[in-house]
């Protein structure tokens, strides 16, 4: 999803700039860590020492490094082996933060488990440093939590008051999220929504719970947009700290030059597709198109391509309106169940590569010959 690639992407400079005091904290996923992680054991004796701990107490942690941009060190809980302890968890979030959780929700027994793990790990961790001798004020730990569903970790290590500062980063509110998917007139009316009501009535009342107290226990709150902000302004009830905004990595193209030349390269693909795609169905200008992407899970209101589609409607009525030679092209990039491939689709690029690879044929034989003409 798109935390994934938020935390993927930035995982180079952090590592940079950190070394290998940055540790990414997640769920084991066997099937993923079969193509995604090389197993090892962390260099860090405290960190060791930590993931020792909590394997002797029967606890499943992995460890390894994860094979991206930057090779940072990965530690894994999986969730499955101390399930045996959730109500143990619940017990202790309900006396502490008086937050209940109902028994048939699994994504959030989940979330309980591991938030408790990763508590449980940094109050180890720590704990692991002071035995080694390291001076709690001279050696700072800062935990990153993104989203609810790490929320209770973060709860928790404020209610066990760990020497830890906490960041915790809403990329979209959970009732934010369930509001659009309502096809609510949510922005007008974000000063006027009953959000324990519109909770309750969604049935997530106690996740709405978990991501309004990590929100409240964080040193530091922070979204990834100022609309991201307004949102939890109202809807959590607390500003955030900082925004820390997504986008492009423009260090990779620091070089004009090379952008120019990947963006040129990278458009004739797209020119070639269009071409095979619709050429001698629906003749238009190439040098005159557009390209306009959408890209996103596949909901239709929530990733906005209800109001794409619809200015995609109205740009189409204006140009027509002003007879003007620009061809606009939109993809629309969901992934979602197929059938089958289009094989008409194929046919033409089959038809269209032919004739150019004919075209390319033809033009190198005449130039093999004109250069001999002229020798």
């Amino acid at each position: 999803g798109g935390i994934y690639t938020v935390i993927r992407t930035k995982a180079g400079v952090s590592v940079d700039e950190l070394k290998d005091h940055y540790v990414l904290l997640g769920p084991y996923n066997e099937h993923c860590c079969r193509t995604e992680l090389e197993y090892g054991e962390p260099s860090n004796e405290a960190l060791q020492r930590t993931v020792q701990a909590m394997r002797s107490a029967g606890c499943k942690v992995v460890t390894g490094r994860w094979l991206i941009e930057g090779y940072p060190n990965v530690v894994l809980f999986d969730v499955g082996t101390s399930a045996h302890r959730l109500d143990e968890f619940k017990h202790e979030l309900w006396e502490k933060a008086h937050i209940g959780i109902p028994y048939h929700d699994r994504e959030s027994n989940d979330a309980i488990i591991f938030g408790a793990l990763v508590a449980w790990f940094l109050g180890e961790f720590r704990s692991q440093l002071a035995n080694l001798g390291d001076d709690p004020a001279s050696v700072p730990i800062t935990a990153h939590f993104h989203e609810w569903l790490t929320g209770v970790g973060l709860i928790l290590a404020r209610c066990r008051r760990l020497p830890v500062s906490t960041v915790f980063t809403t990329h979209a509110t959970l009732l934010g999220r369930y509001l659009c998917a309502g096809h609510v007139d949510f922005y007008n009316n974000l000063d006027k929504f009953n959000i324990d009501k519109e909770a309750g009535d969604r049935n997530i009342y106690h996740r709405y719970c978990i991501e309004r107290a990590a929100v409240h226990c964080s040193h530091v709150f922070t979204t990834v947009s100022e609309i991201t902000g307004l949102e939890s302004q109202f809807l959590l009830k607390r500003v955030p700290d900082v925004i820390t905004p997504n986008g492009l990595n423009v260090v990779k193209f620091a070089a004009l030059h090379e952008f120019q030349n990947r963006h040129a390269m990278a458009k004739e693909k797209i020119n070639r597709f269009i071409q095979g795609h619709f050429h001698g169905h629906y003749d238009f200008d190439m040098d005159k198109v557009l390209y306009f992407f959408i890209a996103g899970r596949y909901e239709y209101s929530n990733k906005g391509a209800d109001v794409f589609i619809e200015a995609l409607s109205r740009l189409n009525f204006y140009l027509k309106e002003i007879n003007s030679a620009v061809t606009v092209v939109a993809f629309l990039i969901f992934p979602a169940r197929t059938a089958s491939f289009n094989v008409e689709s194929f046919r033409g690029q089959a038809i269209v590569k032919g004739m150019r690879d004919t075209c390319k044929q033809i033009e190198q034989d005449i130039g093999n010959r004109m250069f001999e003409l002229c020798l």
